[in-house]
């Protein structure tokens, strides 16, 4: 679990959990699964770094699973009190950064005022999105502003390279605006029109879910 910049915990493998887990992991990092189901780990290990069977609510075992070093732990268990007990765990034991899924408002208040950093309403958000505003935190990567409209984060369309923002024309021929250009470290914000697109650039995009849908097809 070493080899990678960054190291992400998930912990209860439900639905959502595998989401979070197989999303990180197919975005290059490093991700250890933990669940006390066996047939669970059994059907994640393929597409995770490691997958444990252990008691997450059982504060040896999440000692000795050295969660302490990881860069942030998602508590993703099904029942309230285990959820709870989790975060006070992990904040306990070092983990500087928990993420937490709740139930309901008030479950999201007691995880809060427990120590959970942000939490997470799976019906209101994706694994993959939860996933992608781990890697990229400092940036507001498919955050929803209004039922209909989202700031997304979008890698360049192959046909873009080597095009000026201008003459693409995004928002009359898409409905969108190119609202910065991540390249590489730097980040450019509010890109001219003169801006020309490279390979490798990431978009970040505002505009209707359903316009962003087709474009990232």
């Amino acid at each position: 679990m070493k080899g990678k910049q960054t190291q992400f915990l998930v912990l209860g493998l439900g639905r959502f959990g595998q989401s979070v887990a197989r999303s990180l992991y197919e975005m290059g990092r490093d991700v250890l699964a933990v669940d006390n189901d066996p047939a669970v780990i059994e059907a994640i290990t393929p597409y995770v770094t490691q997958a444990v069977e252990a008691d997450v609510t059982d504060e040896n075992a999440l000692a000795a699973l050295g969660v302490g070093d990881f860069d942030a732990a998602v508590v993703s268990t099904g029942d309230e009190r285990s959820s709870i007990l989790v975060v006070v765990l992990l904040k306990e034991l070092g983990v500087k950064t928990v993420l937490a899924k709740a139930s309901d408002d008030l479950h999201a208040r007691v995880l809060k005022k427990v120590g959970a950093d942000r939490v997470i309403f799976p019906e209101r958000e994706t694994g993959r999105r939860v996933a992608k505003s781990l890697i990229s935190p400092n940036v507001m990567d498919l955050m929803q502003l209004s039922n209909d409209y989202q700031i997304v984060e979008l890698g360049l369309p192959e046909q873009w390279d080597g095009h000026t923002i201008g003459s693409l024309d995004v928002r009359k021929r898409y409905g969108l605006n190119i609202v910065a250009v991540r390249r590489s470290e730097s980040f450019l914000v509010s890109p001219a029109a003169d801006t020309t697109l490279l390979a490798g650039d990431i978009l970040l995009v505002l505009g209707r879910l359903e316009d962003i849908e087709k474009l990232s097809r």
